[in-house]
C-alpha cells in the first residue's frame, strides 16, 4: 500500500515538516485570530494553564481578559467563571500529549535515518537511564513546591520541569548527550555510542537524585526520606513484572517472541507505575511513611472511584482501591508488547525502538515520579 507521501509525490521529510508548520500556523494564527476560543478556551485551558497553575502551586488558575490569576482555595475555583484550569491532567491534555508525542517520534525517526544509527536494540537500552531521569526531574518541583516561597526553583524557571514542557526539557538534554555520543564515535574516541550515551544519563540522573536525597537529609530540606517505601514499590514492581513474564513464556510464547528482553523491561516499566500507585494511594501509612498520596492522571481517579463505587468496604479496607489499576498496566503493557513482532524491527527497526521507548516512559517516567514522590514524602 502506498504511504501518503508517495501518493502525493513528496519527500517523507518535507512532509513532515509541512504537516508541522500547518499545525503551528493553525494554532499561531487561531490564538492570533480568535484568542478567547482558541488561545483561552483551549491552549491555556488544557496545556498552558496547568502548568501555571502547578508552577505558582495553587488550586487552580483563572483566565480572565489578557490576565492570568491564581486561586488558592478550592471554594474559590469552583465559583470562578471559565475558563479555570487545574494542575495535572485532562482527558484532553492527555490526547494532545500523545499526537505530540507521534509527531515527534515520526521526526526522530527521520533524524536516525540521516544519522544512520537507532537500528539496533542497544539504542533502546542506552536511552533507560533518560527515562529514570524524567521522572526524577519531575520530583525536583515537587520538593521545590515542599520548599514554600524559599524553594530554589521558582516561577518562571520551574515551568521547565513542569508537564508538558518537561518533556522537551529531557528531549533536548537526551538529544544533545545523543548527538554528543554519536561525534565521539565517529571521531573514533568510543567503540561505540551507546556507552557515553548510557554514561550521560546515568549522570544526569545521578545528580537529579542527589539533589533529592540532600532535600530529605538537609536539617531545614522540605522532603524526608522513606526508604521502605522505595524497596516494597521496587520489589512489587519486579515480583509483578518477573510473573507477567513467566505467564507470558509459558501460556503465550508468541506474544514477546519480537521484543525479547525490551519487552520484559516495557512490562517492568509499566507494573513500577502501578504498583508505585498501589504503595502511594494506599500504603503509605500502613508503611509508617505519611499520608496517602492522591491520584494526579484522570485514568487512576477513573479506577480508583469504580473500585470504590463496585467493591463493598469491608473488602476495600484489606485491599485498598487501587490494585486494579496495576492489573491494567500489566495487561495492558502485555498487549502492546504482543503487538511488536520480528517483522516489525526488520521493516521499520528505527521507529520500533523509538516508540517502544515511547511506550515504556509514559509508564516508567510517570511511575519513577509517583515511587520517589513516596520515598521522599513530597
Amino acid at each position: 500500500m502506498a504511504t501518503v507521501a508517495e501518493r502525493l509525490g513528496v519527500e517523507p521529510i518535507r512532509l513532515w515538516i509541512g504537516s508541522v508548520l500547518t499545525l503551528l500556523a493553525a494554532l499561531i494564527g487561531g490564538s492570533l485570530a480568535f484568542p478567547r476560543t482558541v488561545y483561552d478556551g483551549f491552549v491555556w485551558h488544557y496545556f498552558w494553564g496547568p502548568v501555571q497553575a502547578d508552577a505558582n502551586a495553587a488550586v487552580c488558575a483563572v483566565r480572565q481578559g489578557d490576565t492570568t490569576r491564581y486561586l488558592y482555595e478550592s471554594a474559590a475555583c469552583s465559583a470562578a467563571a471559565e475558563p479555570v484550569a487545574y494542575p495535572g491532567y485532562t482527558l484532553v491534555s492527555e490526547v494532545g500529549y500523545v499526537v505530540v508525542l507521534l509527531i515527534a517520534l515520526s521526526g526522530l525517526v527521520f533524524l536516525l535515518q540521516r544519522l544512520a544509527v537507532g537500528s539496533d536494540r542497544g539504542l533502546f537500552f542506552s536511552l533507560l537511564p533518560f527515562v529514570f531521569f524524567g521522572g526524577a526531574l519531575r520530583v525536583v518541583e515537587d520538593v521545590t513546591d515542599a520548599a514554600g516561597t524559599e524553594g530554589l526553583i521558582t516561577y518562571p524557571l520551574n515551568t521547565l520541569i513542569i508537564s508538558p514542557i518537561i518533556y522537551f526539557t529531557v528531549f533536548a538534554v537526551t538529544l544533545i548527550a545523543l548527538l554528543g555520543s554519536i561525534a565521539l564515535e565517529r571521531e573514533n574516541l568510543v567503540d561505540s555510542y551507546t556507552r557515553p550515551l548510557v554514561g550521560s544519563g546515568s549522570a544526569v540522573l545521578a545528580v537529579t537524585l542527589a539533589f533529592l536525597l540532600w532535600s530529605a537529609v538537609a536539617p531545614d530540606g522540605p522532603g524526608t526520606f522513606y526508604p521502605q517505601v522505595l524497596i516494597v514499590i521496587l520489589l512489587g514492581a519486579t515480583a509483578s513484572a518477573a510473573g507477567t513474564w513467566w505467564l507470558l513464556e509459558r501460556y503465550v510464547p508468541a506474544a514477546n517472541a519480537g521484543t525479547g528482553r525490551i519487552g520484559l523491561v516495557v512490562i517492568w516499566g509499566h507494573a513500577v507505575d502501578g504498583v508505585a500507585n498501589v504503595v502511594g494511594l494506599d500504603w503509605m501509612i500502613a508503611l509508617g511513611a505519611g499520608p496517602n498520596l492522591v491520584p494526579k492522571h484522570p485514568v487512576n481517579r477513573a479506577i480508583v472511584d469504580i473500585t470504590a463505587s463496585t467493591l463493598p468496604a469491608s473488602v476495600l479496607t484489606f485491599t485498598g482501591d487501587t490494585w486494579p489499576f496495576l492489573v491494567v498496566k500489566l495487561v495492558a503493557a502485555s498487549l502492546v508488547v504482543w503487538l511488536f513482532d520480528e517483522r516489525i524491527f526488520e521493516e521499520s527497526p528505527q521507529y520500533t525502538i523509538l516508540l517502544l521507548i515511547a511506550i515504556l516512559a509514559v509508564g516508567l517516567g510517570p511511575g519513577t515520579r509517583d515511587m520517589l514522590r513516596a520515598t521522599f514524602g513530597v
